[in-house]
């Protein structure tokens, strides 16, 4: 699953842990998770989604790595003041540079038409 909540092309040859990533980006995004709401433990969302918590852990640590959280030994992993807005802009960034060229390439492929899509979605 990606960021903003559905499949990309490929996605479902990502890790899994990508994959768990993207599903915990995509809650912090909506607002599901804001700053200083407490992440649902490694156990939880492992048998949440039928992985291993070590998978959970990896995908966790990814966000500690990137400053969108912060551990409190003993108590959990809470989201940090701005984290939304940071992520916002490195999944922008992410959609522009690794999701978007395969999706205008696919467009081009099938013959469609950009304008057409976006209005088709409007109506």
């Amino acid at each position: 699953m990606t960021a903003w909540g559905g499949t990309g092309l490929g996605d479902g040859d990502s890790p899994v842990y990508l994959r768990l990533r993207a599903t915990v980006a995509a809650a912090i995004l909506r607002g599901q998770y804001r700053a200083g709401d407490q992440l649902p433990s490694v156990r939880a969302l492992a048998a949440e989604h039928g992985a291993n918590p070590l998978t959970v852990a990896k995908a966790y640590q990814s966000f500690q790595d990137d400053g969108y959280v912060e551990v409190r030994r003993g108590v959990g992993m809470f989201v940090l003041p701005g984290a939304a807005e940071r992520l916002r802009v490195a999944e922008r960034e992410r959609f522009v540079t690794g999701h978007w060229p395969r999706i205008r390439d696919y467009i081009e492929l099938l013959g469609l038409d950009a304008a057409d899509l976006l209005e088709a979605e409007r109506a």
